[in-house]
């Protein structure tokens, strides 16, 4: 279990004393082999800017600081992938942040990489491998023409072919869970956000978020052509844009006419849930499926991630609930990071809010933040500190009923929801 660092150049290399080892929260860990697979297809290595990587000499047990030329390497993985651990490191210039993404710890073993990782879901709908750039291009181009007025094809567009983003792209392919954003604003200030960032932040947002309000029509165009398929699924809420509730209006009217014309497909929102009336609105119109987005279900801690304007905690568990009671299929988008998900508090928490609103999912998403600056945010851990593995192995057992994955599901039954409308 070599260590790997990088140069100054950006290569990359596994060195032949030490042994890598990882952080947990603001503790350096030694890593277990029980801890680790091969490295994903379709995962990113990249190194931690402004660093020096640790590693640990195994006759010892002692950790080592690497020169200065030596950086710490992590791993971006690919949907379907929980990550056990972040990379070890130590900064160089404690003033610099590191970028959006979420890393993961690395090493060289049996002439492989291998992270610190499990597999949570099925990673080949969300393989980007398995979207073909040639025939994106050409799918953008057929429908760019085809609804040459649809400023959000346009904005969609962007995405898919500048940021590569896999939930646009489906859009296009008309293939699993496309998007269609439908807000500029949002009722949260999210410590991380990838769409918009105060410029005192230290954070580079790497996405632009949807600068216009979209017409229930280019609304419904994007959703009728993307709901072709009994299992297609057509998502409000998307990463460049703020909180899709904030439009309700929108929603609600595209829904209807979208459900009149066709009962095919899913309707999801990805949504902070806080604005619990437009919620319920909004459920009430047809949707399907909801996916919230929560750091945790302690108040301190939620609240020093969010920022929420205007709404608590205890909102988004009353959206849930009312959800869960008209038959949509709920799921959390449940940012972890090992050293903080897994504290003791952070888990009792959890089990409780979750049988609370009857969630049917919990999509384990790695938090994409820089690791320093996110600690000095939150709240101190209060107890035990479990570890992300024995995370999971509790949640499957206290939550038989919920289904621990990555990605949003369609509902076991394959059933679409009744709605009169």
């Amino acid at each position: 279990m070599h260590l790997v660092y990088a140069d100054d150049k950006g290569n990359v290399f596994d060195h032949p004393d030490f042994y890598g080892i990882a952080r947990s929260g603001d503790r350096l860990v030694e890593l277990l082999e029980e801890e680790l697979i091969p490295l994903p297809a379709g995962a990113t290595l990249v190194g931690l800017p402004h660093t020096r990587a640790v590693g640990m000499d195994p006759a010892t047990g002692e950790m080592k600081l690497l020169p200065e030329n030596h950086q710490a390497v992590g791993a971006l993985l690919p949907q379907g992938f929980t990550r056990f651990y972040v990379p070890g490191y130590t900064k160089t210039d404690k003033t610099q942040i590191f970028p959006l993404f979420g890393y993961t710890a690395v090493v060289w073993k049996d002439d492989g990489f291998y992270v610190a990782a499990c597999r949570s879901d099925d990673p080949e709908p969300w393989n980007p491998e398995n979207c073909d750039r040639q025939v994106l291009e050409g799918e953008v181009d057929r429908l760019l023409k085809a609804y040459p007025d649809n400023r959000l094809y346009k904005h969609l567009s962007n995405c898919a072919l500048g940021y590569e983003c896999l939930t646009s792209s489906n859009t296009f392919l008309q293939r699993w869970e496309g998007a269609v954003p439908v807000s500029f604003s949002c009722n949260a200030g999210c410590f991380g956000c990838i769409s918009e960032q105060p410029d005192d932040s230290g954070f580079v947002a790497p996405q632009t978020r949807l600068q216009f309000k979209p017409t229930v029509d280019e609304v419904v165009e994007i959703m009728l052509e993307h709901l072709r398929e009994p299992h297609s699924i057509i998502s409000f809420g998307q990463g460049c844009e703020g909180e899709p509730s904030t439009q309700a209006k929108t929603i609600i009217e595209a829904i209807k006419r979208v459900r009149a014309q066709t009962s095919l497909g899913y309707i999801n929102i990805n949504t902070n849930a806080g604005l619990s009336d437009h919620m319920r609105a909004i459920v009430d119109a047809g949707l399907d499926l909801m996916r919230v987005s929560t750091i945790s279900a302690l108040d301190d801690h939620y609240n020093a991630y969010y920022k929420p304007r205007g709404y608590t905690l205890k909102n988004v568990e009353k959206s849930l609930r009312y959800a869960t009671d008209k038959g949509v299929y709920t799921s959390i988008n449940y940012l972890v990071f090992p050293g903080v998900t897994d504290r003791e508090e952070e888990i009792e928490a959890m089990i409780g809010f979750a049988k609370r609103t009857g969630l049917k999912l919990i999509q384990m998403r790695n938090l994409n933040i820089d690791p320093d600056a996110y600690l000095n945010l939150i709240p101190k851990a209060q107890g035990e500190i479990y570890g992300m593995q024995t995370l999971l192995e509790i949640f499957r057992e206290e939550l038989p009923d919920v289904v621990i994955g990555s990605y949003t599901h369609v509902p076991p039954s394959g059933q679409n929801r009744t709605v009169q409308i």
